[in-house]
């Protein structure tokens, strides 16, 4: 049985998997996932290709009704296939293999960009709307917290 703490990262790496599905970062995802899983065996890395690309299809390919239930269960296919090989492994390697998907999920998490559909705005940061000499700025967003603004016409001449 694994920790926690395992079980927590095998999590986080399923949800990784499927986040990066469809995505620009995907090729690179796949390929480290693979390269993770496969332990240095060719064969075991073309298999694993294939099975990242299945759940890159089966995401794509899922409708809109079923797609947040697709994304779970994927989630889950890859947690516990995350989960399998951690168990399988000894304690001194298990550790090991823990640190590089933690060092590798940690890379796909700083190399992240911010994309956004057609009229929208996506920001990776701060986002600062200011509107100046009387004109106006709007913005709709989830869990925002605003300062206080300055008065209308206080930058006036």
């Amino acid at each position: 049985m694994l920790s926690e703490a395992m079980t927590a990262l095998a999590a986080a790496g399923g949800t990784a998997v499927v986040q990066a599905a469809g995505t620009d970062a995907w090729t690179e995802v796949r390929q480290q996932m693979a390269r993770w899983f496969s332990r240095g065996n060719p064969q075991r890395e073309s298999a694993e290709l294939a099975r990242l690309d299945q759940t890159a299809g089966e995401l794509e390919a899922a409708q809109p009704t079923e797609a947040e239930r697709a994304r779970i269960r994927q989630e889950a296919v890859w947690q516990g296939r995350i989960e399998a090989l951690l168990e399988s492994l000894e304690d001194m390697e298990r550790a090991r293999v823990a640190d590089e998907l933690r060092t590798l999920l940690d890379q796909q998490a700083s190399h992240r960009s911010v994309s956004a559909g057609q009229s929208g705005l996506a920001v990776g940061g701060d986002l600062n709307i200011r509107a100046d000499h009387g004109s106006a700025a709007a913005a709709s967003m989830g869990n925002v917290t605003l300062g206080n603004p300055s008065q209308p016409g206080s930058h006036q001449d």
